[in-house]
């Protein structure tokens, strides 16, 4: 005799979240994000002090000797790690500012890829930062002599392919599965501009320092809509929701 089959569990309801929460997770976010982007550029104005790789010989002499550039680009390294800081507080809030509004989706490759684009983001651009103006620090903190022309050069360059050629493409990244995660929280217009600039910074090509200014613009956009508008699920219920019903 067959034994009897038995009936499925109910299915639990598909939990709504928290809006206290939420609200104070897109505070967090917002907050950390603007604070984020005004130390970026903070950095980004003094670090870019020092002299550029067409320059000629004189120019790096200039520098190391006189020692107001350098001295510039020296606090601007030093504003660098309190970016990615900020940085990682924003990627921290958002990320569990998604898991909130959309836990199901938590476990999904684009939550993953988010979390590795974010920190190999801080990571290239603490170690590019460092490689590209850290020759600044030794006319401060030493007796040396200050490095030939050449090999500072050499540095920058290798400094520069960190940030620019690496680094804007883990931000190019990050913008996209935000994006992709944050879906019809997002107003139209804004998820198409974000998918459009991530698209620059994964194709570009430049050492102009212009284009590190995309990333932390979009994120203070960003930060500014978690702050304004109240936080709130998506539109309707998922797909996901539904199956699970």
């Amino acid at each position: 005799m067959p034994a009897p089959v038995r009936p499925d569990p109910p299915t639990a309801p598909v939990a709504r979240p928290d809006r206290a929460e939420a609200t104070a997770l897109a505070r967090a976010a917002g907050g950390s994000g603007i604070v984020f982007a005004a130390l970026f550029v903070v950095a980004l104005v003094l670090v870019s002090q020092g002299p550029g790789l067409d320059a000629p010989d004189d120019a790096y002499t200039a520098f190391f000797t006189t020692g107001r550039d350098s001295l510039l680009v020296s606090v601007g390294l030093y504003v660098v790690p309190f970016t990615g800081i900020a940085f990682l507080w924003h990627m921290a809030a958002t990320r569990t500012y998604l898991q909130v509004m959309a836990p199901r989706s938590w476990a999904r490759i684009p939550h993953w890829l988010h979390l590795a684009s974010g920190v190999l983001f801080v990571a290239l651009l603490f170690a590019g930062t460092a490689t590209a103006g850290g020759a600044a620090l030794l006319t401060r903190f030493s007796s040396a002599a200050p490095p030939p022309p050449d090999v500072v050069r050499t540095l920058m360059t290798v400094g520069f392919t960190m940030v620019f050629v690496y680094g804007v493409r883990a931000a190019g990244m990050f913008m996209i599965t935000t994006t992709t995660g944050l879906g019809r929280a997002l107003p139209r217009p804004l998820a198409v501009v974000s998918y459009l600039a991530a698209a620059f910074l994964l194709v570009s090509t430049t050492f102009h320092p212009s284009v590190l200014l995309v990333f932390p613009g979009w994120v203070l956009v960003l930060s500014v809509l978690l702050l304004v508008r109240r936080p709130g699920r998506e539109d309707g219920p998922t797909k996901e929701d539904q199956d699970e019903q």
